[in-house]
């Protein structure tokens, strides 16, 4: 893809994206669905907490 570049280690693996700025001022929308792919996935094995923890949590943070 034009505007990605891959960053790799001495054994040519992909350790990072470059992504040109330009581009992700025209792609925005998809680069911030990729984004909450990426935090799903990374969450799908966090423990659930239910909504009435959960404001109980806010509320004594005072958040809420």
């Amino acid at each position: 893809m034009k505007g990605v570049s891959f960053v790799t280690n001495d054994k040519n693996e992909k350790i990072a994206v470059q992504i040109d700025l330009k581009i992700l001022e025209k792609h925005q929308e998809e680069i911030e669905d990729i984004l909450d792919v990426i935090v799903a996935e990374n969450r799908k094995d966090d423990e659930d907490v239910s909504w009435s923890s959960a404001k109980k949590e806010l509320k004594k943070a005072g958040k809420l």
